[in-house]
């Protein structure tokens, strides 16, 4: 029993060094999870303390801009990271996927490359090797 009156001493002390009003960082959050979750007390304080992480990436974004009045589009513009957060991931992915391509493709020239320098280094021809031209022999008719 003598723990509880620590608890609010701590508690109200984390509550001072809080940007958001704790109730409704809690409120919002249990109006966005499912109804069977418990929230614990470190996860209240850190929440709380992300949000007022974002808010202050947002305003250095903001001021940025040379404008001393802050508009809309510019706050949209300062918060897209945050806002588009999905498909950014998307389009991160995508590249990837194109990347990986490119980089396959890069290791068959290589490849290639490497079996074409070991035949001009051999004396002999590789009967295999079949070299890869956009030229197409012409027949002559006979």
């Amino acid at each position: 029993m003598q723990d509880e009156p620590n608890k609010k001493i701590n508690r109200a002390k984390d509550d001072e060094n809080l940007l958001f009003a704790r109730g409704e960082v809690i409120r919002l959050m249990k109006d966005h999870l499912d109804k069977d979750k418990m929230i614990t007390e470190r996860v209240k304080v850190e929440m709380n303390r992300f949000l007022s992480n974002v808010l202050v990436a947002v305003c250095e974004e903001l001021n940025k801009y040379p404008y001393t009045t802050i508009d809309y589009e510019m706050l949209k513009e300062s918060t897209y990271p945050y806002t588009r957060i999905k498909q950014i991931n998307q389009e991160r992915e995508r590249i990837l996927v194109h990347l990986n391509a490119i980089k396959a493709d890069c290791d068959a020239l290589g490849m290639d490359i490497e079996k074409t320098l070991k035949l001009n280094e051999s004396d002999g021809e590789d009967s295999d090797f079949v070299p890869h031209t956009s030229r197409v022999k012409e027949d002559d008719g006979e």
